[in-house]
């Protein structure tokens, strides 16, 4: 989730971006009282404060409908993109907590993938490439090199020969 919205965010534009990185507020003004402030009326924005305006609403705009309307619901009371972002990145990245949780799950099932016999090596690199994605998406990339050496640890043996030629060369 976060990769692709936080690159279809920037695409729109930088600003938008920014817009959920540092969130927005409604602008406010002093009142007569001492040091009271009451929420502005729009008509009275200055350029600036609707130009933030405007990019937490392209930001909101672009957060709501990426989503189906299930996921909608749960965002749909929020005003601002970053409060809408948070609930998104908890709900499907979890808190720290879960999210490491989640890697040592996947280290696990890294450590424990072999490739079968009768699966083809072009599944079983996509079973590792897979793997890859959701440890970048936590947070933990992986490198190429470590998804390589690991598809050339699990050949058939009818491929040793060819993985040991790999690998001296």
């Amino acid at each position: 989730m976060e990769v692709r919205m936080t690159t279809f965010l920037k695409s729109v534009d930088t600003k938008t971006w920014k817009a959920v990185l540092t969130g927005w507020t409604t602008p406010t003004q002093a009142t007569a009282a001492a040091g009271g402030k009451v929420v502005k009326e729009e008509a009275d924005w200055t350029p600036a404060e609707d130009e933030l305006a405007l990019e937490n609403s392209k930001a909101l705009n672009s957060i709501f409908n990426a989503f189906d309307p299930s996921v909608f619901k749960m965002i749909s009371k929020c005003s601002v993109a970053k409060e809408a972002w948070k609930i998104l990145q908890t709900t499907y990245e979890g808190t720290s907590k879960v999210r490491m949780t989640r890697l040592q799950q996947l280290t696990t099932k890294w450590e424990a993938a072999k490739r079968e016999e009768d699966k083809t090596i072009t599944a079983y690199s996509t079973k590792i490439n897979d793997m890859a994605n959701e440890a970048f998406a936590l947070g933990e990339p992986m490198s190429n090199e470590n998804q390589v050496r690991k598809v050339l640890r699990s050949p058939p043996k009818r491929f040793e020969n060819k993985v040991t030629g790999i690998q001296k060369a």
